[in-house]
């Protein structure tokens, strides 16, 4: 039989297809799923894709519980990855970050790392300004959840934390459920029990530039946040317990506000503090989900991300620290203010200041808690 060069291509792709090239198994937004095939203490890592009939992808790695990428469609109906992350989970672990992380067990701050449980202080790890941060320097960010892919568009994910882990007391088993919905939004639900009391706060720490292109700051989105007061913070970044007006001040996002506006206001002594911003809201919403908590968008591509959530407070992140030294996915180099991050959570410190809303969990209890990142195009 005379072999036709239409014959040979066809022949070819066919193999393509049958053998998994690597070339098809990058995902939408360039990913190698084989960069994320790991062994990390005993626990095996990988890449886990969410898609919907719109072409919006979501790829999460079960490596701190990661958002690594996130294509959605921008005005012209170009697809663009609108997260900050690394190409690989060596680049995770070798190079400290919250890029996409599901944080825990205390999202944001505790003072001095110190929390008081029926009269007893336990001193937790500190790893900023002499805080605890993120759960301390080994926070479930940098730890593996157990990960379940439920459906095409559904990935769940399992932390299972022992008694003692980073000297939290209690063993917890906390999940957290992405589900990618046909209308585009990120969904995110959180769940957790423990044995004894303690406390829990848990997040996404998701960087974003929804222009698509990380070597442009995000000082021109606008950001719109739906609340009258905020805590501010001491030099240390530490919240003074009290809760004050963003009336009047560079605070105020309650109308479409550019992000760059007055980030640099330095007279202003929280924005001095806070190297920009990186403080907490207190959400006008009082944990009604069907209200949006905060909008960013991009004039440039005009994606628009409604943040809606059932927590009282938002930190609102304007990646003040990044300073060109980390290197991304693409071999982008991320620079200072390439992402800002929508946290919703209890207020920081909360343990502490127990006139705020409470951030503990008893025995027999279920701590929930739901946030949602809605893409549309404006």
């Amino acid at each position: 039989m005379k072999l036709t060069k239409s014959f040979i291509g066809a022949a070819l792709v066919c193999c393509a297809v049958m053998t998994g090239c690597s070339e098809n198994k990058l995902t939408l937004s360039g990913l190698d799923s084989k960069a994320f095939e790991s062994n990390v203490d005993g626990k095996e890592t990988g890449l886990y894709v969410l898609k919907n009939a719109n072409g919006v992808e979501v790829c999460v790695t079960n490596f701190g519980g990661r958002i690594v990428s996130l294509m959605v469609p921008d005005k012209n109906g170009e697809m663009r990855d609108v997260v900050l992350g690394f190409d690989s989970i060596s680049t995770y672990r070798n190079v400290p970050s919250d890029f996409g992380a599901s944080v825990g067990r205390y999202a944001n701050r505790i003072n001095k790392g110190k929390i008081v449980v029926d009269g007893d202080t336990i001193q937790l790890p500190t790893n900023n300004f002499g805080h605890c941060l993120h759960g301390g320097p080994q926070g479930w960010q940098y730890q593996i959840y157990k990960a379940e892919q439920k459906s095409d568009s559904v990935v769940v994910l399992t932390m299972d934390s022992p008694d003692g882990d980073a000297n939290f007391p209690g063993h917890v088993v906390a999940t957290v459920t992405y589900t990618l919905t046909y209308d585009n939004c990120v969904d995110i639900k959180y769940e957790a029990t423990t044995d004894k009391k303690t406390v829990i706060n848990m997040t996404n720490h998701s960087y974003f530039n929804l222009s698509g292109d990380p070597t442009k700051p995000i000082t021109d989105h606008l950001l719109t946040v739906n609340a009258d007061n905020f805590t501010p913070v001491d030099s240390t970044y530490m919240t003074t317990g009290e809760i004050i007006p963003v009336a009047e001040t560079p605070m105020d996002f309650t109308k479409p506000k550019a992000v760059g506006q007055d980030i640099d206001k330095f007279d202003y002594v929280q924005v001095k503090n806070g190297n920009g911003y990186d403080h907490n809201w207190v959400l006008n919403t009082k944990g009604d989900f069907s209200q949006i908590a905060a909008t960013l968008y991009c004039p440039s591509t005009g994606i628009n991300v409604d943040c809606y959530t059932d927590e009282p407070g938002i930190q609102v992140y304007s990646g003040n620290f990044l300073d060109g030294t980390v290197t991304g996915k693409k071999g982008l180099v991320y620079k200072q203010r390439t992402g800002i991050c929508l946290e919703t959570q209890k207020y920081p410190d909360a343990p502490n200041k127990p006139e705020w809303p409470s951030a503990w969990l008893e025995p027999g209890q279920k701590y929930t808690s739901h946030t949602m990142y809605k893409f549309s195009v404006k």
